[in-house]
């Protein structure tokens, strides 16, 4: 397993977050190339990390399946 070094990612609440503090992601997306995504809750748990262009994918699906 690599571990990336996040120590300068700039963490934000995900615009698709509950916002009654409930299901809540943030993103980091100043990182060229990976994109960390982690709980807002449990921020210390660590992060999932992605490729920039999985993520890219990832929520280009989601954007076109939501209904």
């Amino acid at each position: 397993m690599r571990v990336t070094d996040l120590t300068d990612a700039t963490w934000r609440k995900s615009s698709y977050s509950n916002p009654d503090g409930g299901a809540c992601i943030e993103v980091a997306d100043n990182l060229p190339s990976l994109v960390p995504v982690r709980d807002s809750k449990a921020p210390s748990r660590g992060a999932l990390v992605f490729g920039a262009d999985a993520w890219a994918a990832f929520v280009d699906g989601v954007k076109r399946h939501r209904r």
